[in-house]
Order: C-alpha cells, then structure tokens, then sequence
C-alpha cells in the first residue's frame, strides 16, 4: 500500500465547502479545490489514523519497515508479514534477553517456529558464598539444537544466520536439528 494519491478517496474536509459563498458557486474555485482536495485527502486519512500507524498489527504492511528501524528490531522483508509484526510487537521483550539464552529461543521460536535448547561453552558462575570452585574453561562454542513446533521442517541455514546474528562474536556456533524436543523419545539428531 502507498499513501499517494489514491484514485476516488473522498476527503473528509472538501476545501470548495470551506471557501466564502461568493466562491460556492463559482465553478472555477470549485474545480480547483477539488483538485486539492483530490491531493490532500490521503494526507488526511494518513493524519486521522496516525494512531494505528504505531501498533504493529494495526500498521500498513510497508509501514512496517519503518518501525521495526524506530524500535531498533531486524525484521526481515523475506519473513511472512505476521512475523515482522510480532517481532515489533515483541521489541521490548527481545531487547530484554537479547545477548542471553532465553532470548536465542525467543528469537527462534518467534521468527522460525522452532523449539531450542542452548547449551553455553561455560565459563561463567556465581555463587552467594566466599571461594567457590572456579567454572570450567569456555568451549568456545555455541551448541544450538532446534527441532520443528509451528512447522514441519526446519531449514539450517535460516536457523544459523538467527543464531550468528545473536551469538557473540568470540564464540563458535553450531546447530543441531533434531526431530523432537531433546527429553522426549523421538530427539534423535536428523
């Protein structure tokens, strides 16, 4: 959809209705008008539905782009369109965990209807006590096992650009499809 002109969209504020009565009858002012009205009356239903231009369920699909940019969120164009809308209806919460666990799943579940488990290279620990054993030294890598929720299968590629685009830079990152979540029967690797 564009917001340019658009062929029969009435305005809902007709200048020739607004001119002096000398120029209500005046075909030439009236024409004119028309004319400008004719330009104006998609700028007024953009102005008078500015409201659902910032709910993402509510926004005109090349909207969308725009404010996925304003709310600081990848949305992208390849994905099905209720997917870019849930990404930006989901910004606060993404941005919340991002950089953790939790939020690679978030991502993944939302953007390619995947289940996931993350298994961490280690590294790090926290105890409420003085002197804990120190953690393992970090593997280096990120193991990431997906296996199909929403979808019957699960493609790799797009499985691994989501996980490099939210894995740190120093590790490695690998991905595991599997058939069904790890603890049930059917969690064998594919």
């Amino acid at each position: 959809m564009t917001r340019a002109a658009i062929p029969g969209l009435p305005s809902r504020h007709p200048i020739g209705e607004l001119l002096p009565g000398l120029y209500a009858d005046d075909d030439l002012a009236q024409r004119f008008t028309a004319g400008l009205d004719t330009v104006l009356a998609p700028v007024f239903a953009t102005l008078d539905n500015l409201p659902a231009y910032f709910q993402p369920h509510l926004a005109p699909a090349d909207f969308l782009a725009w404010l996925a940019d304003w709310v600081a969120m990848e949305a992208d164009p390849a994905w099905p369109e209720e997917v870019r809308r849930a990404v930006v209806l989901r910004a606060v919460a993404l941005h919340r965990w991002r950089g953790t666990g939790r939020g690679l799943q978030e991502r993944l579940r939302l953007v390619l209807g995947v289940g996931s488990e993350i298994v961490d290279g280690g590294g790090v620990a926290w105890s409420t006590s003085p002197g804990p054993a120190l953690p393992p030294a970090p593997a280096g890598e990120l193991l990431v096992r997906v296996w199909p929720e929403r979808t019957s299968e699960v493609d790799e590629e797009q499985v691994l650009a989501v996980v490099r685009a939210c894995c740190p830079v120093h590790l490695g990152c690998r991905v595991e499809i599997l058939q069904g979540p790890p603890d049930s029967a059917g969690g064998e690797e594919s």
